[in-house]
């Protein structure tokens, strides 16, 4: 089985916030959002995660996550580009 972790979105309603990175990355209790996500998926036994990104600082999340090693998964990049709903970026996978 594969996660599936959705990175898209311009996070417009969380500006000022989101003008230097992308909403997901944004800290909680000094970790990113999108890491609880991706830590709930490996303590689930998934290891295997896909990051579906979109045009907003892709390379951002990148940086964070790498290959997924220091998290013990296996990260998958797909780049979405322009934003065309849940059920394309799913597909993607």
């Amino acid at each position: 089985m594969k996660g599936v972790i959705l990175h898209g979105g311009a996070g417009t309603r969380l500006r000022p916030l989101t003008f230097s990175g992308p909403k997901q990355l944004i800290p909680v209790a000094n970790k990113p959002v999108s890491q609880y996500v991706l830590e709930d998926l490996r303590d689930a036994g998934i290891k295997d995660i896909a990051i579906v990104l979109g045009e907003i600082y892709p390379e951002l999340v990148q940086e964070h996550y790498g290959d997924g090693s220091r998290f013990g998964v296996r990260i998958t990049y797909i780049h979405q580009g322009k934003p065309l709903g849940i059920a394309h970026a799913v597909g993607l996978c």
